[in-house]
């Protein structure tokens, strides 16, 4: 049963203003077209471009992996990597701050309808998807033995339900990450969390360390602490977590395999892939993506799998430890098994031992751009199944499409596409038999892989079936349980079950997702609706673009696909600009209800679309584009790939290859790509910052900021700034000399070369700088507002305030009380005083300022 979004007309608003009459996409045209296109066409895109042959790059140029590290990246740069007790360490300084201002008021507290009625453009709409309510992406999952289950989200913590999923309450919201890699009971009945989301997305989090609770939930310890307070897990990201009968844990982190005898209080490392060679690069060589105790082995006999995603590394493999895991030795699969290609992996043994599966991601097939990249599902018998033995192929791409997919051969976007960021294994514990495999889609086999069926398809577009399907889950797994007569998963829209006694292909899905409200925003951004309404906007991974209108029951995802910046009207919110990957922008003057695709300079845009791509187009475009409008002139409108642009046509900005609205005012360089825009007096005055060296950390990084104050574009003086990311730039509207960058990232102490500050003033366009860090964490720092006098700072420890124009001896506080310690990724200022707070991981939340 649908639930009927109440629209934006039905609010009392009217919506007026015409959508600009160029071809493109019509009113009527089919839905799943839409969709798969631009899907598909910025997967072509990305192909196309890539910066050539795999042997004269690094492991992540060129692919949609590589595009999607730079999340990560602008929390580390110019190093690889930081402990997580730099979090720790700021989360403890936060705490000794004093605190100021009320409440936070949660804002996204509803429901989150992904396939509303009455949203169906044509090109951007999730219309015919199947879809329901979504939550966040869902990472893993567990069972404590008096039957509460518990679902581990991106960024967004631990939540636990009491009746199977039909009601969740967060119960991880305070601790010092809420990024979750693993959720796993011990034999004792306890409660495990590995923090860290290891699916090495753009914005998987890394971790503190493990956690453990005994009273479900109410309470967590970190384990194994050094006696100075730091933690070998920190900082790493975690795939699994496993315990031998004794309680003995095994932790499969981004570096290395940790073990933690019953009884010790510290963990030590007992698999290091690449051996800790001087040459190796270990967030590169030591990924161990999966580890597993041999049935009846009692604890000797332990298994692991190392896989890089993109690189044919001498430690990528599979390795076995005779011992309980004191050594590990490595061995060659035999069979099916390409042994000199494996990438990320993930192990399942039945329960008694017979059968071992195995999912094993190609790091060739990614480097080439396949359409797929999974070497295959693969199973091995004996009793016990030994990882070395001889493994038979039971699925790859070809066998799986045949099966009930939705993503066809040669489709351009095939099954196992996302095989690197898209795994999880699970045996019936009744039969060793009956088997779920999670990619992208959900697969089940009741006779050992040599049949499957799609049981939970990407989508419901191009099924033969068609309008008759039943409604399915949302695509891109991550996490699966086989408990209380169920299967559940774990996904980028939430957490879903169906009996497991169901064998059908498609449908009988119970979605679990009113109350998980672990959604992961960029941006928000606020509008009026009518008298004291209010339109709240913002962007999401992987779950579209939302709107949340007062006084309705339910949040609307009008656009699907990832959002991330959002364009808002302030006076009146059916007036849009939402935006997909690469700078791909829609605009709407109807409330979300139809859309204009003709937006956008960048390249990727352009193609996305259809388009052919004009000769000015922006090809620099990051995975993530800054967009923003002018702070008094809510028509003028900034963006920037390569290349800074201006728009002063505000919602009839088109951009065809007949004519574009876009002004290019400034090169960065070859290399370089805006990273963040503010925008003042009607555009007239413009900063921008830039990151170059591709953005990704290394020798070649580089930041900088370049403005138009003084009447000419220029870069400004960074003598005295770190040499980081810089998240965030915001000039005064009163005065355009007075400006603040904002800088991501951890200092020198954590991070070699990175400086020291995270908010830095000039009052003369730039020509220096002043620290006005103060009393701040030290912490990654995302955007500030300057508003009434006061400055508000979001960062990935909360949010800051402190008063305009104190300079070198600012004197911050911790703004407000109640927000969960997910990252902050923007702050806007909203109707009625308030301001708003995108987090990354638990919604949209306000406060007045």
């Amino acid at each position: 049963m649908h639930f009927r979004y109440r629209t934006l007309a039905a609010l009392g608003v009217v919506a007026i203003g015409a959508v600009p009459a160029v071809a493109g996409a019509t009113a009527g045209s089919n839905p799943s077209r839409g969709a798969a296109t631009r899907q598909h066409a910025f997967r072509a895109y990305q192909k196309a471009h890539s910066a050539g042959p795999s042997a004269t790059r690094s492991p992540d140029d060129g692919d949609l992996a590589g595009s999607a590290a730079q999340y990560s990246n602008q929390r580390t740069a110019p190093g690889a990597t930081v402990s997580g007790d730099a979090l720790v360490a700021a989360q403890q300084q936060a705490a000794g701050l004093p605190s100021s201002g009320s409440a936070w008021q949660e804002v996204t507290n509803s429901p989150y309808n992904a396939q509303p009625s009455n949203y169906t453009d044509p090109f951007w709409s999730n219309a015919g998807a199947g879809w329901s309510l979504v939550g966040g992406r869902s990472t893993a999952l567990a069972r404590t033995p008096d039957g509460a289950w518990f679902a581990g989200t991106a960024d967004g913590g631990v939540w636990r339900s009491t009746d199977r999923g039909q009601n969740w309450s967060p119960t991880f919201d305070n601790m010092p990450s809420l990024s979750i890699g693993a959720v796993t009971t011990a034999p004792d009945g306890s409660l495990w969390v590995g923090t860290g989301e290891a699916n090495t997305s753009q914005d998987s989090y890394a971790g503190t360390g493990v956690y453990r609770s005994t009273d479900d939930g109410a309470t967590y310890q970190r384990l194994g602490d050094a006696a100075n307070g730091t933690n070998p897990i920190a900082g790493r990201t975690v795939f699994q977590i496993a315990f031998g009968p004794d309680g003995t844990a095994y932790a499969a982190t981004n570096n290395g395999l940790w073990r933690l005898a019953k009884g010790s209080s510290t963990w030590t490392e007992v698999l290091t892939p690449d051996g800790g060679a001087p040459d190796a690069q270990p967030y590169y060589t030591n990924q161990v993506t999966s580890v597993a105790i041999v049935p009846g082995s009692k604890g000797k006999d332990v298994i692991a799998g190392a896989g890089w995603r993109s690189a044919d590394l001498p430690s990528n493999g599979f390795y076995e430890s005779t011992n309980g895991g004191t050594s590990f030795t490595k061995v060659t699969p035999k069979g099916a098994i390409n042994a000199n290609d494996i990438g990320r992996t993930t192990f399942a043994y039945a329960a008694d031992g017979s059968k071992l599966y195995a999912i094993v991601q190609s790091p060739a097939m990614l480097s080439a751009g396949d359409e797929s990249v999974l070497q295959g599902i693969f199973v091995t018998s004996g009793k016990p199944a030994d990882v070395g033995g001889t493994w038979t192929k039971i699925g790859d791409e070809k066998t799986l499409a045949a099966d009930g997919s939705a993503l066809g051969v040669g489709s351009g976007y095939g099954v196992g596409v996302q095989a690197w960021y898209n795994q999880a294994l699970a045996v019936d514990p009744a039969n060793p038999n009956h088997v779920y495999a999670s990619l992208e889609e959900v697969f089940e086999s009741s006779n050992a892989g040599q049949s499957w069926n799609t049981a939970s398809p990407y989508w419901n577009y191009g099924l033969a079936c068609g309008s008759s399907c039943p409604n399915g889950t949302h695509p891109d797994q991550h996490a699966l349980m086989l408990v209380d007569g169920n299967v559940v998963i774990g996904n980028d829209g939430g957490v879903y079950s169906r009996p497991l006694s169901d064998t059908q292909q498609y449908g009988g899905w119970s979605d679990l997702n009113a109350t998980l409200r672990s959604w992961q925003y960029y941006d928000a951004r606020a509008g009026k609706l009518g008298g004291q309404g209010t339109g709240v906007w913002g962007g999401l991974q992987d779950n579209g673009t939302s709107v949340m209108a007062s006084g309705a029951s339910q949040m609307a995802e009008p656009a699907g696909g990832d959002g991330f910046d959002v364009v808002v009207d302030p006076n009146n919110a059916n007036n849009m600009v939402g935006e997909y990957t690469d700078g791909a922008m829609y605009s709407s003057t109807d409330g979300g209800h139809s859309f204009y695709d003709y937006v956008s300079p960048t390249c990727a845009a352009q193609a996305t679309v259809g388009m052919t791509l004009r000769p000015d187009c922006d090809p620099g475009a990051r995975f993530v584009t800054p967009l923003t409008q002018d702070q008094q002139n809510k028509s003028v409108w900034a963006t920037g790939g390569r290349y800074v642009w201006i728009t002063k046509a505000g919602w009839n900005t088109s951009c065809t290859n007949s004519a574009c609205s876009w002004s290019n005012v400034f090169d960065t360089g070859a290399g370089n790509a805006v990273t963040a825009l503010s925008s003042a007096n009607g555009g007239s005055i413009v900063y921008a910052a830039w990151v170059g060296g591709g953005g990704n950390p290394g020798a070649a990084f580089a930041s900088g900021i370049a403005t138009n104050y003084g009447g000419t574009w220029h870069n400004v003086s960074t003598a005295g700034l770190p040499n980081r990311y810089i998240a965030g730039v915001t000039v005064d509207p009163s005065n355009p000399a007075h400006a603040y960058a904002v800088f991501n990232g951890y200092s020198r102490r954590w991070i070699p070369g990175g400086g020291v500050g995270h908010v830095f003033e000039t009052t003369n366009g730039g020509q220096s700088w002043t620290d006005v860090s103060g009393n701040l964490p030290d912490i990654a720092s995302d955007a500030l507002v300057l508003s009434g006098g006061k400055l508000a700072l979001a960062t990935d420890a909360g949010v800051f305030s402190a008063a305009a124009g104190q300079g070198a001896g600012t004197t911050w506080s911790r703004l407000g009380s109640g927000l969960p310690n997910a990252s902050v990724n923007d702050l806007t200022v909203g109707p009625g005083g308030y301001i708003y707070a995108a987090t990354h991981g638990r919604g949209i939340w306000r406060l007045g300022f």
